[in-house]
């Protein structure tokens, strides 16, 4: 898969569990941590969790395994597929940490063109 079928994917995985506020930031000419940055949003510990586990159970199916994998007991869950690393937040943490704002310098993409094609 390319960087951005892979964004692609775990878009569509997060939004049909539910996830929200999902933001997608370019950050490759930034950052050699990854090519982009995707973070989304659940309204419980439950909600995270399942968009998670689809993200990494759609993605294990178009043969995308993740790098790594923290926080699974948490609220706040971060997979690591190398040139795409998703965050997906319980939302209160997600406003506490606020992380988009260190990766405010990148380039947002349209997190719609991704779900909705």
């Amino acid at each position: 898969m390319t960087t951005l079928e892979i964004v692609k994917c775990a878009a569509k995985a997060s939004d049909s569990k539910k996830g929200h506020e999902i933001r997608i930031i370019e950050i490759s000419d930034i950052s050699v941590l990854a090519d982009y940055f995707m973070f989304v949003s659940g309204d419980s510990n439950t909600q995270t969790k399942a968009i998670a586990e689809e993200i990494e159970f759609k993605l294990g199916e178009a043969g995308e395994k993740p790098h790594h994998i923290e926080g699974r007991r948490s609220g706040w869950i971060c997979l690591d597929y190398g040139s795409v690393v998703i965050h997906v937040f319980h939302k209160e943490q997600r406003q506490y940490f606020q992380l988009e704002r260190l990766w405010e310098d990148g380039k947002e993409l349209d997190a719609g063109q991704f779900i909705d094609d």
